[in-house]
Parts: structure tokens; C-alpha cells; sequence
């Protein structure tokens, strides 16, 4: 009898195999089936099946270039273990360059999902029983929002030492202490007691070739930290930059916002992020950082409203009580606009 955990869509994965599987997800109202494609390799040897997954959200699609690259390495033709590779887990969205399904929901806020729930709340449950319940590890590649740029950064629950181990091995500049929001797949993966990280780089709809080949670095790093490929020589950050909370700066006018600041930039309180002003120039307001911290992610729209968000950034300080313009990570996850954040 086939051990389950080495089959997939009722296929079987035998050792020293590489197969391309397209797990059914339905159809679409116009009758065209829908397929999640999805490649794995079984090495010859024993070891930990890891699984790499991106564009959950669908018009985040750096992930497919880093999951292109990687499955084109030469490390994967010895492996030990079990690869399991889904370039595009929200196919839907993907078809439609958009974050979302048909059904507007977010499927990083349907997992686990349900069998018989909505179409979101099904491809959630089909993802977890094909693919997250027959992994030890988990990888999950995103971007920044529509309109937004993410700086390289690695979100995890580093509380867990597993956990903060993978973390570190991927070799990113920030890692963010980032509390388990509920829906999301880091929360329902971690409830199977399955470590995960989740890489954030870049911005939606767009391939960033640094942070491309950063990204399958950091895979391929994990992969030696796990055993799965021989331990690599590289480069170790002399230091990472680990933050306990991270907050918003909101504009707090409307007008043209002109930055003065990068991503990855460390800034000081105080230090001025930007300048809004009106067509003319005239009426300038400066934004400043309302604290210390690393700059992770900002808004790529020079046209902005009162409130909107515009800097994001992480602090290596742990928050007791967010106030009125901070945010903890329990209410910020990956891309969501902060929760009851005000500028």
C-alpha cells in the first residue's frame, strides 16, 4: 500500500522521481477546468519533504520567478528528502492579475478551509491536504501589496526555535517577529506543528531580479540547514536585523508625497521620510519617523490621501500597548492594511 504522504492527487511519488502534477481545483463558469500545477521531487535518499509555495495572492508573481530558478538549480538532482514546489497556489487570481478570487476573498484568510465551504474556503482545504499536511517545513513566497514595495525580509513566529532556525538560515537582511493572524496559512500551518516562513520582497504585479535571486538563495540555504541538499558556502550577514513590532507612517495630509528615503534604510525618530506638498510645490509638510526602526515597506504612489499608508517600518523595540500611530504585528500581517492604525 502507497504511503499517503508521498502521494499527491491520488499520484503517487516514488524514490528518485520528479513529477509534474495539476491537482484539480473545478471549473470556472464557463466550463475551463482549473488546474493548481505543481512539481516534486523525490530524492533516493530519506530526509524532510519541504514545500515552497507562492502567489496565494494572485498579482503577487516574484515567487514564480524564485520557484522558475530553483527548480532549475543543479543542488536539486541529489537531494535527500522531498521538494514540493507550487509556483501558483491562487490560480484564479493569477488568471486575473488580481489579489483576490472570484469570490472576493482573500485565501490568506480562508486556511484551513472547508471541503464544502466557498471556492476560497475549498482551495484553502485541498492546499493544506495536498500539500501542507504531508510537509515537515514550509516556505511561502510574497510580495508587497498593489502599489506597494516590500523590502527582503523574513516573517516568522521566532518564539518557536525551529522556527527562528529557518529564519536565520534564509539569510535575509530583517527577520520580523510577526504574531499568527487567523486565517492565514502561517497560522494553520503552525497549528499542525509544522514550521514555516514566509519571504516578502518586492511589489505585486512585477519581477525584481535581486530580490529573485536572493529569494532562491535563501531556499537553497534552508534546504542545506535542513539536510536536504549539502550545507552551501555563503555569505552570512554580518547582522540581521530582528524586529519585535513594526508601524505605519500615514500621511497626514492629502497631496504629492515625494520620499527621501529608501527601502532598507534605518532611519532615527525624528528623521523626515518624505514631503507632501500640492502641484505647486507650495504648503510643504514634512513626514517623520515617529521612532527608530528599519524601513520594510512604502507606498510606490506619489499621489496619496490623507490616512493613506505610506512607510512601514519595523522597530527592534516589543510593544506593550500599540498606540495611536503604531502597530503591532498581531495587527498587521504580510500585506493587509493595518487594523485601527491612525496617521
Amino acid at each position: 500500500m502507497t504511503n499517503s504522504r508521498y502521494t499527491i492527487d491520488h499520484i503517487a511519488i516514488k524514490r528518485g522521481e520528479r513529477l509534474r502534477i495539476n491537482i484539480d481545483m473545478g471549473s470556472i463558469y464557463d466550463f475551463t477546468d482549473v488546474k493548481m500545477p505543481v512539481e516534486v521531487i523525490r530524492g533516493k535518499k530519506d530526509g524532510p519533504t519541504l514545500f515552497v509555495s507562492s502567489t496565494i495572492h494572485g498579482d503577487e508573481i516574484n515567487g514564480i520567478e524564485i520557484t522558475r530558478r530553483l527548480l532549475a538549480h543543479p543542488s536539486l538532482k541529489n537531494i535527500s528528502g522531498m521538494l514540493i514546489v507550487i509556483p501558483v497556489v491562487n490560480i484564479f487570481g493569477f488568471n486575473d492579475r488580481s489579489r483576490y478570487l472570484p469570490d472576493r476573498r482573500d485565501l490568506n484568510r480562508c486556511f484551513p478551509g472547508l471541503k464544502s465551504g466557498s471556492l476560497t474556503s475549498q482551495l484553502a482545504y485541498k492546499f493544506m491536504q495536498e500539500i501542507v499536511l504531508k510537509s515537515d517545513i514550509g516556505i511561502d513566497l510574497h510580495t508587497g501589496a498593489f502599489h506597494r514595495c516590500n523590502f527582503q525580509q523574513i516573517r516568522a513566529n521566532i518564539s518557536d526555535p525551529k522556527t527562528f532556525e529557518l529564519a536565520r538560515a534564509f539569510n535575509a537582511p530583517v527577520i520580523v517577529d510577526s504574531n499568527l493572524r487567523d486565517g492565514s496559512l502561517r497560522a494553520a500551518v503552525m497549528q499542525a506543528n509544522i514550521p514555516m516562513i514566509l519571504f516578502e520582497a518586492g511589489e505585486a504585479l512585477r519581477f525584481d531580479d535581486h530580490n529573485i535571486q536572493d529569494g532562491v538563495e535563501g531556499v537553497l540555504n534552508v534546504m542545506g540547514e535542513i539536510g536536504m541538499i549539502e550545507s552551501r558556502k555563503k555569505s552570512v550577514r554580518k547582522k540581521i536585523f530582528i524586529a519585535h513590532s513594526s508601524f505605519w507612517m500615514r500621511a497626514p495630509c492629502s497631496g504629492i508625497n515625494i520620499p527621501s528615503i529608501k527601502l532598507g534604510n534605518v532611519v532615527k525618530k525624528g528623521d523626515v521620510l518624505s514631503e507632501i506638498s500640492n502641484p505647486f510645490g507650495d504648503h510643504k509638510i514634512l513626514v517623520k519617523a515617529h521612532e527608530s526602526g528599519i524601513v520594510i515597506g512604502m507606498s510606490l504612489l506619489p499621489l496619496t490621501n490623507k490616512g493613506d499608508a505610506l512607510f512601514h517600518i519595523a522597530s527592534e523595540k516589543q510593544r506593550k500597548v500599540p498606540d495611536a500611530v503604531a502597530v503591532t504585528n498581531h495587527d498587521y500581517y504580510e500585506n493587509a492594511d493595518p487594523v485601527n492604525a491612525i496617521g
